[in-house]
């Protein structure tokens, strides 16, 4: 079993920044994928950025050069710096993760090819 714990959401005006943690537990060997995703009242589920376990990363139009995902292996967690915030990054942070043994595992911004979620993290934007 694998747990995913965020931490790290609150409310910024538009122009601020936060850092959004996720810690990993239980079964965690092996190659992995993690991403984080968000939604917004009314909205689709959407992939923000994801990183792989050799450090390949990959991130939605949006987060592009403002939001940086980064991991560290020895404490477990993946963590999302969040820059120059914009009332439209208002949403429900998750966190997600997906292990596999003996196959190399991609990036990837799809909600279906992970297995584990957090419960999520509120990032409240205000113009």
């Amino acid at each position: 079993q694998v747990q995913l714990v965020e931490s790290g959401g609150g409310s910024v005006q538009s122009g601020g920044s936060l850092r959004l943690s996720c810690e990993a537990s239980g079964a965690t060997d092996g190659q992995y994928r993690m991403a984080w995703f968000r939604q917004a009242p009314g909205k689709e589920r959407e992939g923000v950025a994801s990183i792989n376990s050799v450090g390949s990363t990959a991130y939605a139009d949006a987060a592009k050069d403002r939001f940086t995902i980064s991991q560290d292996n020895a404490k477990r967690t993946l963590y999302l710096q969040l820059n120059t915030l914009k009332p439209e990054d208002t949403a429900m942070y998750y966190c997600a993760a997906s292990y596999a043994r003996g196959v190399f595992v991609f990036t990837s911004l799809n909600a279906q090819r992970y297995a584990h979620w957090g419960q999520g993290t509120q990032v409240t934007v205000s113009s």
